[in-house]
Order: C-alpha cells, then structure tokens, then sequence
C-alpha cells in the first residue's frame, strides 16, 4: 500500500517536472498533477492496450511508434477531461510524453538502486 502512494507521488512529481520544462504544458498545481498521472496511467492501461493490440500489426511495421503516437493521444484524452492540465496540441503532448517518459525512467533505476 505503501509502494502504491509512493509511486502516485512520483508520478505527480513527474508530471510536474514535465509540465514545467515543455512550454506548451500547463498544470494548475501538484493535486491536478497527481491526478493527471493516474488519469495517463489509467487511459493507458486500459484504452491503450485496446488500442495497441488493435494497431498490432501497424506497431510491429514501424518498430514501436505506434505505441508511441497512442500514448500522446491518451496524454491529448486527458486533457480534453481535465480543465486543470492543459497542452498546446500533439506537439506539445508528444514533447511531454518523452520528458515523462525519461523522468519516470530515472526514478525507476533510483528504485532499483536503493533494493
């Protein structure tokens, strides 16, 4: 249980740190932030799976960038539920789906190092 908060509050911290270094990505403060993890990680856990293995074959042709496009797009669905966590468009969502993607990969490997 205790894990569950600590990686919910990661993944606020993530969010905010992506927001604030992508200009086109604005967070109202660290509770939307928060929610706007969960939200991503919901959409993509559930819609985005449905999504990958629809595009399976697509994904498979260009390596992995379909999974990639579909992850901006859950970051585009979020904002469209969220008036707290606002992007400028694909461009912006695809910047802050890399820079949280690279934030969440660091905290990861920090786990990894103090098992």
């Amino acid at each position: 249980m205790i894990r569950l908060i600590i990686e919910i509050i990661l993944m606020g911290i993530a969010v905010s740190v992506a927001a604030f270094l992508i200009p086109g990505v604005h967070v109202d403060g660290f509770g939307s932030a928060i929610i706007a993890g969960i939200l991503i990680a919901l959409a993509n856990a559930t819609i985005g799976t449905i999504l990958r293995i629809l595009t399976f074959p697509i994904n498979f042709l260009t390596l992995g960038l379909m999974s990639f496009i579909i992850t901006v797009l859950m970051v585009l669905l979020v904002d469209r539920f969220m008036d707290s966590f606002n992007t400028n468009g694909f461009l912006s969502a695809m910047l802050f789906a890399i820079v949280l993607a690279i934030i969440k990969m660091i905290f990861g490997s920090l786990d990894r190092e103090t098992d």
